[in-house]
Formats: C-alpha cells, structure tokens, sequence
C-alpha cells in the first residue's frame, strides 16, 4: 500500500554561477591579442510544476534535500562556462507552497501551473566583457554569484468539489467507495481511515470530485485524533456533507449531539463557515437505523439542513444524494467569478529610486543594503586590488558614497554590504591603467614597494648605468669606467697608437 505523505519540508539549494575567466591572448606574431577571457555559466534553478499523476508528496518526504547542478567556469579563448541543468519537481494538483514562518509562496492549482522556488546563480563575466576603453586588458573576472539557498514547506490540499466529515466509523469510506470508484480501508472498528481519500463521481452529464478525512473527534482542534491534522483537504471544497451514524444508540451516540460536536471542531479550525451543507444519515438498513434517521430529520431540516436517508450497503437513497450534490456544485461553480487569463505584471523602477539603503545600526556600523549591491560584493574577488577599485568605482557611480556621506560616515568608519565589512576610505580619482590586477589607488601604505614602483626603479638604474659605462675624455676620446679607474695614458692625436700602461 502506497504511503500518503501530505505535509514535507525541502531543503533547496539552487546552482552557483560559474566564475569568469582572466585570460589573455597569447598569439605569435600577435602581442596585443586583448582579453579573451569567457563567462561563468548559471547555475541551475529549481521550478515547481503541477502534474495531475502526482497524487502524494512522498517521492519529497524520502529525498528532502535538492540540489540544482552548478554552472561552468569561463575559459580563455572566449569559452563560456555551460548552464547549470534547471531542476523541475512534479508536484500533485493543490500543493501550497510557504516558508517555515507561515508566508505563503505560492498556490499550485491546475496542470500545468509552475512556480520558480529557488532561483541560479548568474555567471560571473570573464575579463573580455569587463575590457573598456579605460581598462583594456583587466586582469580580473567576477566570480559567480550563489544560488539560492532555502527552506520550504509542501502542503497538500485536495482540490475536491465535496468533502464529507463525521465522527469515526459513521460509513464515510464505505459511502465514497458506492458513489465513486475510489477502493479506501473499511472495517468495523474506529480510524479505520488514516488518509484521507478521493473519488470521482458521475452524475447525469455532472462530473464532481468526493473527499473525506479520518474521523473527528471532541478535542480534534487541540491535536485528539487524526481528522484535524487532514481537514486541509477540505478546504477548497465546495459543500460539506456532514454524516451521521443512525445505529448510534447501538454505540451509545446521538446523531445531533454528533453534528453539534463536527461543527465545533469545524468552527475551531476555521475558515469553512461559508460552505453549505448537506446531512447524510447513513445505516438505515441497520434494525432501528430507519426508525433513529425518521426521528432526527424534523431537527435538522428545523436548522435549515438538506437531508438524506441512504444506505451503502443496500444504496438506497444513493442516486438522490448524488444528484443533489451535483446540483450544490454546479450552483456553487456559477456563483464563482470567471476565472481570468493570467497576465504579465510590469513592475518598472521608480526614476528616483536609488536601489539601495543605508542605515546605521546600535554598533556603529553603517549597513548597506541593496539586491544590486549585494551582488556586486558577491562577485568581487577581494584578493585582486583591481577588482576591489572596480568594485569601488560602480559603488562611488551608483551613489553609495554620496549616501554615506550623508549619513555622517568619515573615513575609515566600518560599512558592511551583505557578508562584507570594511573601512570605508572615499574613491580617490580615477583609475589609471597600470600591471594587470593592480590599482594605484589602494597602494599599501606600509612602505612596501609596488610592481609600477619597481619597474620604475629598474628603468632608472639601467638608465645610470648607461651613463655610467660611458666616460669621456677631456680630449674627446672614449674609455670605459673600468679602464677609467686606472692610470690612462692619452698619447697625441698624431700618433697612430695609443698605449696604456
């Protein structure tokens, strides 16, 4: 017997985004061949999607854990790293989509209706996108943003036209297998049904869908039994049948006291009291079944109660009941609003609207806050002094420095933008092209020497040394400084030989 799983908690974990590329081309016969570094490829996402053959959510409840696939690394040559396979997860018709916290993500009604979950990480750019007329040969990449990672709850909630509630072994199960196909658990002891179950049933040219839950009982909303834990199931219903066990003084039971009990329950669980209602009374082949069901019928139609005698064993009154219900579901499915094609939802960018926050917490600390920003920290690779200067250059053009400003920050006071905090110290200038993953900008001022520094450094002493290893006489003739350090006989220019000594 197939387990019934309602109720699941997935752990998502879409795909990171692939790292871009530095890389140069290396070419013979062409020495400036440019960056030709590729772009990370996405990473996966994770989209829900309505299968009318999904009937459980237990495939979930034995592989809680997903993960979508990563996206490739860039690679010189202008090769683009590959997307991240998307991940799509069939899910039965009805399933409510929220976080842990109660918020409601999404409502999963109808084959076919997706809903994206967990969104893939973005590709970081090589540095043959990232090339500009300032930087042309940058001697970074950005790295991959990551996926989205996060909790979720399934919930299961038939998508049934009628659901039938009553206490424990009142003949729900047996009245759902005569009126529909459906094949539940029957026995002649209390909670025998432990899921809940749902048919089909056919009326004329009406076609609806039949539901019940295990049986309630006085206490089901403080957590007795099992019914109140399945009355999800019921609550996209459009009538309620409520039955009634006519052999109840056989069990010591009053069918009103029954009905008076369900209702309570109902009302504590809420969010049902505008569903109409029918009154079955079930066993009337039992000896005094008929007799019970003759006695109670003036209370209930007093209480404004549509009521049937019928019988599952005998199914009398069946064909009644069922076309009754069809009624009450093709009344109730006029009185619905038209349902209306879903349309595109444009949400354009307010003109002033700067994209970010920030704010100053009880530490001190001024808090940047901002999808853009945040990604941008995501994908600086903070051990390339270049690609920090990048990173401070789209902030200062985004206004990031302009708003700290106004919020009192001085140099060197602490900014944290998602994970990341710092010293903020203001962009000085603009950037000036020097050895690739470098920015003069943020020279260490330990006194350290840096590449330009050195290479400067090396020129200058190569150029001494040239003046150095040239010396010229007062008489106009050349020698070298070695030969300088010794005595230098210069003879007149009319002798042929010059001899040293």
């Amino acid at each position: 017997m197939t387990t019934f799983v309602d109720r699941v908690v997935l752990h998502l974990q879409a795909g990171d985004g692939g790292h871009g590329c530095v890389s140069v081309r290396r070419e013979k016969f062409k020495p400036l061949g440019g960056p030709d570094g590729g772009n990370g490829g996405h990473g996966g996402s994770i989209t829900l999607v309505v299968d009318p053959q999904q009937h459980t959510l237990l495939d979930f409840h034995f592989h809680p854990h997903i993960k979508a696939a990563n996206g490739g690394g860039g690679a010189g040559a202008n090769r683009d790293g590959a997307n991240g396979k998307d991940l799509v997860l069939k899910v039965p018709d009805g399933t409510v989509v929220h976080t842990q916290d109660g918020e409601v993500l999404a409502d999963l009604i109808g084959a076919g209706t997706s809903f994206d979950v967990a969104r893939g990480g973005r590709g970081g750019r090589g540095n043959a996108s990232l090339a500009n007329t300032r930087r042309k040969v940058p001697g970074f990449a950005e790295l991959g943003e990551p996926g989205d990672q996060l909790d979720v709850v399934l919930e299961l909630k038939s998508v049934a036209d009628v659901g039938l509630v009553g206490f424990p072994s009142a003949g729900k199960s047996s009245l759902i297998s005569v009126l529909s196909a459906a094949k539940p658990k029957i026995a002649d002891y209390p909670f025998t049904t432990l899921v809940p179950n749902l048919g089909v049933v056919q009326a004329g040219d009406q076609t609806y869908t039949i539901a019940d839950v295990p049986g309630l009982i006085p206490g089901a909303a403080t957590g007795k039994g099992l019914g109140m834990q399945f009355l999800r199931h019921i609550e996209r219903t459009s009538v309620l049948v409520h039955v009634l066990d006519s052999a109840a003084p056989e069990i010591e039971r009053d069918p009103l006291a029954d009905l008076d009990a369900i209702e309570a329950e109902l009302a504590a669980y809420g969010g049902l009291e505008d569903r109409p209602r029918l009154v079955v009374l079930n066993k009337i082949d039992i000896s005094d079944g008929r007799d019970l069901a003759e006695m109670v019928r003036p209370d209930l139609e007093a209480r404004g109660y549509p009521v049937f005698e019928v019988s599952a064993v005998t199914r009398e009154g069946l064909k009644e009941l069922t076309y009754a219900l069809a009624t009450a579901v093709a009344e109730h499915r006029l009185a619905r609003p038209a349902p209306e094609p879903t349309r595109a939802i444009v949400r354009p960018r307010a003109v002033d609207e700067q994209g970010f926050t920030v704010e100053q917490d009880a530490e001190g600390v001024f808090v940047v806050k901002g999808a853009r920003v945040e990604r941008w920290i995501q994908q600086t690779n903070f051990d390339n002094d270049e690609a920090v200067g990048y990173l401070a250059d789209r902030l200062e053009r985004l206004g990031v420095e302009s708003e700290l400003a106004k919020k009192g920050a001085q140099p060197g006071d602490p900014v944290r933008i998602g994970e990341r905090e710092f010293d903020w110290q203001p962009t000085a200038g603009e950037y000036v092209t020097g050895p690739r993953g470098t920015d003069a900008r943020l020279e260490d001022a330990s006194g350290r020497a840096t590449a330009a520094q050195r290479l400067a450094a090396r020129k200058a002493r190569r150029v001494r040394s040239d003046d150095e290893l040239l010396h010229m006489a007062p008489d106009g003739t050349i020698s070298s400084v070695a030969n300088a350090q010794r005595p230098v006989l210069v003879t007149d220019s009319d002798d042929e030989d010059d001899t040293d000594e």
